[in-house]
């Protein structure tokens, strides 16, 4: 699979929900969190820090869940304008990346 540079939008985007998943979690550890979502603590921390800005939805979905995050509370904190722009990925020409 052919995997496309990520765009700045793509990385900031990846750092939002990296973030908002960090204040999720809490005093939760990442461990327990990671566990209960069925993803590998390794693939929490590297979504948490930002080095995967793009996971793959399911993943995003079993994490929001264990931490009580709507996935509409997820998006809109992703996915905000900065500076008044249109949220990134709104475009119809965006690429659909997946990672995990």
């Amino acid at each position: 699979m052919v995997r496309f540079p990520l765009t700045p939008e793509e990385v900031e985007r990846g750092q939002r929900l990296g973030a908002l998943l960090r204040r999720a979690r809490g005093e939760r550890s990442m461990l327990d969190t990671a566990l209960d979502a069925r993803v590998s603590p390794e693939t929490l921390r590297k979504i948490e820090s930002g080095r995967v800005a793009t996971p793959a939805f399911p993943t995003i979905a079993a994490i929001a869940d264990v931490l009580g995050l709507s996935l509409d509370a997820v998006w809109a904190e992703i996915s905000r304008p900065e500076g008044g722009a249109e949220p990134a990925g709104s475009g119809h020409d965006t690429r659909e990346r997946m990672a995990s």
